[in-house]
């Protein structure tokens, strides 16, 4: 059993970075701006959407295709080198001695940039918000991410909570949930949380797609709860032959803030609420049900679904890897992020899978004794 865990929690890491890969060339786009670039619908690892990238807008001065990374798996693997450091459960104060002192001192190279500088150099203004409230501000880690923009920031790299708390859908919940009142507030920290759950509730063996929404649908709460529950509604009833972007997309829309225009976002966009969630959670659930758990097949339908597909291929491949395995992901897929990114994806998978069994058998001992416990006060 551990060494298949192991093969599952490395699994979930390179997933993740593949899906990221893929996905950052089509962020942004629309499915008919994407379809008409690269004549089709994207099939596997494709050059960025302009040709001119490093001076086009909007995307200038980021590098994106090619197999390159964005800032989903530079801060997904900050994550792991917090946990391999630490070798326990984190909390919000973990994210601040231990992931933002990383974010602006640890040297790696980031491909979408083409050269080796600290990862605050390209992570997005909602990341650089970290640093500012805990590393300058000193605000109390709990309650950092408030007046944040609520986005999925947090939410993004939280594949890693999954992992450490495989099979415990509730206790991941909870841990991603008090790590990221550091970075997110509202619907932005709830998915963070939710995203946690499902990758663990993915890593629960006997796990299914159908699984897997039901521990997301029981996490969940206020306008993420209901934008779960319409999207996949939507994904059971499509038909063969319909468009599913448009089917999930007019599913979510009613409660994703940032409007039907990606490009130029709606005046309630990225705003603290009880109705609404991001978009990027419940489209990757959406898809993963749709796919039937397969990596390849939800990874695609996130990359060709456009807006934040990096982000919605990151949490699909996440949940699917950790229900198939490294068999799901395509070597091919692999070797091309791998080069294209300078990055062993199987590196981090490794150390993580390793951490995780440590903080999993601790966990074991703790249960043990807390049984041993209740039976001696007669309640078990």
């Amino acid at each position: 059993m551990n060494t298949e865990f192991l093969a599952r929690a490395e699994a979930v890491v390179v997933g993740v970075a593949v899906a990221d890969a893929l996905g950052g060339a089509t962020e942004g786009w629309t499915p008919e701006q994407i379809r008409q670039r690269h004549g089709g619908p994207v099939t596997g690892i494709v050059g960025p959407y302009n040709r001119e990238w490093a001076t086009a807008r909007p995307i200038a001065p980021y590098h994106k295709g090619d197999g390159h990374i964005t800032d989903d798996t530079l801060m997904t693997n900050l994550l792991i080198d917090v946990y391999a450091e630490r070798r326990t459960h984190l909390d919000a104060y973990a994210m601040a001695d231990g992931l933002v002192p990383l974010m602006i001192s640890k040297v790696v190279w980031i491909p979408e940039l083409e050269r080796e500088t600290i990862p605050l150099q390209r992570v997005f203004l909602a990341e650089k918000y970290l640093v500012q409230r805990l590393h300058y501000g000193h605000v109390d880690p709990r309650e950092a991410g408030v007046g944040n923009i609520v986005n999925c920031g947090a939410a993004m790299y939280m594949a890693p909570v999954g992992v450490v708390n495989a099979g415990d859908p509730w206790a991941a919940y909870a841990e991603a949930i008090d790590m990221a009142g550091a970075h997110q507030l509202s619907y932005g920290r709830e998915a963070a949380g939710v995203f946690a759950g499902a990758v663990a509730a993915a890593l629960t063996p006997g796990a299914t797609p159908e699984s897997v929404i039901e521990a997301a649908m029981d996490l969940s709460h206020d306008g993420t709860r209901t934008a779960i529950g319409a999207v996949v509604a939507a994904a059971r009833q499509a038909k063969p032959g319909d468009d599913l972007n448009e089917v999930l997309r007019a599913a979510v829309a009613p409660y994703d803030s940032v409007g039907p225009d990606y490009r130029n976002q709606s005046m309630e966009a990225r705003r603290p609420s009880r109705i609404k969630s991001i978009e990027e959670l419940p489209v990757a659930l959406g898809f993963v049900l749709a796919a039937g758990g397969d990596y390849r097949e939800a990874v695609l339908g996130a990359i060709n679904y456009g807006r934040d597909a990096d982000s919605i291929a990151v949490m699909a491949g996440a949940i699917c890897a950790a229900l198939q395995g490294l068999d799901g992901v395509p070597d091919a897929w692999v070797t091309g992020v791998s080069e294209g990114s300078r990055l062993d994806l199987h590196a981090a998978g490794k150390v993580l899978g390793e951490v995780a069994v440590e903080i999993l058998r601790r966990d074991a001992d703790r249960a043990r004794q807390r049984l041993s416990a209740l039976e001696r006060m007669g309640m078990a």
